[in-house]
């Protein structure tokens, strides 16, 4: 499978959201962002270990370091490796075996170990966006075809309007104009 590193650009919640977070992934080389609806509590776990702020008690993911260290196995990296229905699947490569895990659980182990966190190539074509300055640039040129150039004008607005939701950190909307934006993308 290929993949890409990706880092943690941002983490933040929005009104609209009802709770939830949303986790922008960035990719190392390059200028894609990959936003992750996530959970309070798991957001808290990672924003926690990122500002180096340590409970008075483990948090679970604190646990769960502790439990893996004590088997005398290391974590690699993690790698959100699938996009199937709108949810994202991830894998922890402990040594030599791989588990299971959601994205947020497995990016809270992460952050831990620092340990490289990596996204598939496929999951990034399909869910990754650019930031419009970037996306300008490599926008695909508009076709002389009347219905074409209807269909690239509102994949352009839907790409304006996710952005503009990014920047007011309105990601449940930006998560659901990225599902929009999906249904006119040409499929690989």
């Amino acid at each position: 499978m290929e993949k890409i590193q990706v880092d943690i650009l941002g983490l933040s919640t929005s009104p609209a959201s009802g709770g939830a977070y949303a986790l922008i992934l960035k990719e190392v080389n390059g200028n894609r962002r990959l936003p992750i609806i996530i959970g309070a509590f798991e957001a808290q776990s990672i924003a926690l270990e990122i500002e180096g702020i340590k409970p008075p008690r483990p948090l679970t993911h604190d646990l769960m370091k502790s439990i893996i260290d004590s088997l005398g196995v290391d974590l690699a990296e993690i790698t959100i490796s699938e996009l199937r229905d709108g949810t994202f699947y991830a894998k922890l490569s402990l040594d030599s075996q791989e588990i299971d895990a959601r994205p947020s659980d497995a990016i809270a182990l992460a952050v831990r170990y620092g340990a490289p966190i990596f996204v598939a190539d496929k999951v990034m074509s399909e869910a990754a966006f650019l930031p419009e300055n970037e996306e300008q640039e490599s926008a695909e040129p508009l076709s002389s075809h009347k219905g074409k150039e209807t269909r690239l004008t509102k994949l352009e607005a839907l790409r304006a309007q996710l952005q503009d939701a990014v920047e007011r950190e309105d990601y449940e909307h930006a998560a659901q104009l990225r599902d929009e934006i999906r249904k006119f993308e040409p499929r690989k």
